[in-house]
């Protein structure tokens, strides 16, 4: 019997619905223009503030008949201005009315819409494209498929202050990617818009100061190019810094903020200048504090570690300014116990942030930490800070797990952390966890702060070790992400430092050698010079050298040579030559460039090098086959002599004699020392 109710009941649900909504439709039909518009109208009235009505009428096919209505030449200027602001107040509701609007192609009705002469007609299109164009599931791209239509918004701009801020606005939010800054700029978006940054109206200042900070993000021709406009005799950067001011909304100081931050990460304005340094950084460290709303505190956090990332100066000053290191510490305070007892508001709006602030307090701190041995150990003994960045790298907000493993990484920097809290807090374990399964750009920053994790001085290289790390290490040099690859090997290189032949031996089982001379003709530089370091500390000391030259000693010489003979970089070509240095401290290995002609020709080009740090490297090789003091034995001594004779018969005696007058004083002494081999 159920399964018979349940039809009936619905289309009675249904029914009701329509029944009470389908007449505003109807009325949109009517044959009296007069009774269209009071339709329109009343169907505003209806749906203010009333979502369910707008999902209603939308079903019923409201959308294409006010589209329509607004197109027709026929309607009257108010009947088209009631349609637009009908469709504005339907797209203020779910984003599925956006979409559903957005379907229906109202974006190029309302854009056709604004070629009419009508002024209180286009402000009514710009407030609907204004709504839908701040929606997240609006395609921004919608704006700039007709070219006309950027220029066409410039020249709207002098109609009036509400088309200069819903065009404004429209620009800010439609400013996604530097090819938009480029359309934006190249349609005099800087000309147009500066102006208004001395309007009468707020909203437009305000508008037209959101569109400067997405402009001159990362963008280094928008930031010159603003850096020297004059608003009404008044530099722009002076303008922002007026907006700063304490009397002013905090929204205008925290955008002001931003525009001159960009500006200056762009290299418009030095780091030093007054207006980041006195008002710039004060202003946003300011936004940190308690008294602040939580989204400004998170805006304000994340803006200041952007603008300081790469200045050390900014990084002291930041950290002395009004106790920040410890006013962030309160950012991981949220959602309190209080609210969640006394106001079950309040604890919804705190937990909506928290993992907001958690992501901006750990950014800021990577962001403080990254340069200062101080200021890294005033982070570290903030309270339970170790806990809370432990605790960060398993939340279930991959952003803040990101923002945890930057704070980490900027603070694994550090000798003295890495000797004290990293062991103290068993840091690896949760890293290495981290490292089984996270997104890339997780994992690239997991694996940076393991490269330094395996430093040879810190405590927590033995436990990584043994937990198995040298498969995932491996897999890592395999990804198609350069630097994952680069990382990987990085932290072998690290790991095979001074390690002994146990290690080495795992390493080179486990990368394989077609996987190791697969990366020594990598694209990338970065991970054929980490590659490069790593087969260096695999051939230090003499019995490693050996023995991983007996197993794999001809394909160690074909890649040096390949390297030797490319088109690669000096400080490429130096590693290259410091490995051939290593093989020739070996005592069977040293063989395998005295019978090879070609590899000791080029290591007598690059004796003769104009550059000095090749020609250091060449020498370092040519010292160590000569050398005679080989364990004091009759054989090694005649071995050393033989090599002694065959480079002599090679010219490198003569070569040797002349580096010894270098103007270089290493290469000098180098030359000097190989000298007294013959000698001795």
């Amino acid at each position: 019997m159920a399964c018979l109710l349940e039809a009936p009941l619905r289309i009675s649900v249904l029914s009701e619905v329509t029944a009470t909504s389908r007449h505003y439709v109807d009325r949109l039909f009517d044959p009296d223009p007069q009774k269209v518009l009071q339709g329109v109208i009343d169907m505003k009235n209806a749906v203010i503030g009333n979502n369910k009505q707008k999902a209603n009428l939308i079903v019923l096919g409201a959308v294409p008949r006010l589209l329509y209505l607004l197109q027709q030449g026929s309607s009257s200027s108010e009947l088209r201005a009631e349609c637009a602001v009908v469709l504005g107040s339907l797209a203020m509701g779910t984003e599925n009315n956006i979409k559903s609007l957005v379907d229906c192609h109202i974006i190029p009705a309302l854009l056709q819409g604004l070629l009419c002469s009508d002024l209180i007609f286009i402000e009514a299109c710009l407030r609907c494209l204004r709504t839908v164009f701040i929606s997240p599931v609006t395609p921004v791209q919608l704006l700039y498929t007709d070219p006309t239509v950027i220029p066409h918004l410039m020249s709207l701009l002098s109609r009036s202050q509400r088309t200069q801020e819903y065009i404004t606005q429209i620009f800010s939010h439609c400013c996604k990617t530097p090819e938009h800054q480029t359309v934006l700029f190249n349609h005099g978006a800087i000309q147009n818009i500066a102006p208004l940054l001395i309007s009468p109206s707020y909203k437009v200042r305000m508008q037209a100061l959101k569109c400067f900070s997405v402009l001159a993000y990362e963008n280094t021709q928008v930031s010159m190019t603003l850096v020297n406009v004059l608003v009404d005799e008044e530099l722009l950067s002076q303008v922002f810094v007026r907006m700063m001011q304490r009397d002013q909304p905090i929204d205008m100081q925290l955008t002001a903020a931003k525009c001159l931050t960009y500006m200056c990460r762009a290299g418009a304005i030095r780091t030093d200048d007054s207006c980041i340094v006195l008002k710039t950084l004060p202003c946003l460290v300011r936004m940190c504090s308690k008294e602040r709303l939580l989204e400004e505190r998170v805006e304000g956090a994340e803006t200041l570690a952007y603008l300081m990332e790469p200045d050390v100066e900014l990084q002291r000053i930041a950290s002395v300014t009004d106790h920040l290191v410890a006013m962030l510490a309160d950012y991981f305070k949220y959602p309190s116990s209080v609210s969640a007892i006394t106001d079950i508001k309040r604890l919804d709006h705190d937990l909506k942030h928290a993992h907001e602030l958690r992501q901006a307090a750990f950014k800021l701190y990577a962001s403080l930490g990254s340069n200062d041995e101080d200021i890294r150990k005033k982070i570290t003994e903030t309270e339970n800070m170790m806990d809370r960045i432990v605790s960060g790298l398993s939340e279930s907000s991959v952003k803040v797990r990101l923002a945890a493993v930057r704070c980490l990484h900027s603070l694994s920097r550090s000798v003295q952390q890495l000797r004290t809290s990293f062991h103290d807090h068993a840091v690896w374990k949760p890293l290495m966890k981290l490292l089984q399964n996270a997104p890339d750009e997780v994992l690239v920053m997991a694996s940076s702060t393991l490269c330094n994790l395996l430093l040879e001085f810190s405590p927590s290289k033995e436990p990584i070790l043994e937990s198995g790390v040298i498969e995932l290490l491996c897999s890592l040099t395999q990804s198609d992400s350069p630097a994952l690859r680069v990382n990987g090997i990085w932290a072998l290189m690290n790991m095979a430092f001074q390690a002994d032949q146990k290690v080495k031996g795992e390493i080179v089982r486990a990368l394989g050698t077609e996987q190791l001379f697969r990366l020594l003709s990598d694209p990338d530089s970065n991970v054929l010079m980490k590659t490069l370091g790593l087969l260096r500390n695999l051939l230090s000391t003499r019995p490693h050298i050996d023995q991983v030259m007996s197993s794999h000693g001809k394909q160690i010489m074909q890649a040096v040579t390949l390297i030797l003979e490319g088109e690669h970089s000096i400080e490429v070509k130096e590693q290259t030559l410091c490995i051939l240095a290593n093989i020739a401290d070996g005592n069977t290995a040293k063989e395998l460039i005295m019978t090879n002609d070609d590899i000791l020709q080029k290591i007598k080009y690059y004796m003769a090098h104009s550059n000095v740090k090749l020609q250091l490297a060449a020498t370092f090789c040519i010292s160590n086959l000569i050398w005679n003091e080989e364990d004091g034995e009759a054989n090694a001594m005649t071995g050393s002599q033989e090599r002694q004779d065959k480079l002599r018969e090679l010219g490198f005696v003569d070569i040797l004699h002349k580096l010894t007058q270098a103007s270089d004083p290493n290469l000098c002494d180098r030359a000097k020392t190989a000298m007294q081999q013959y000698l001795a």
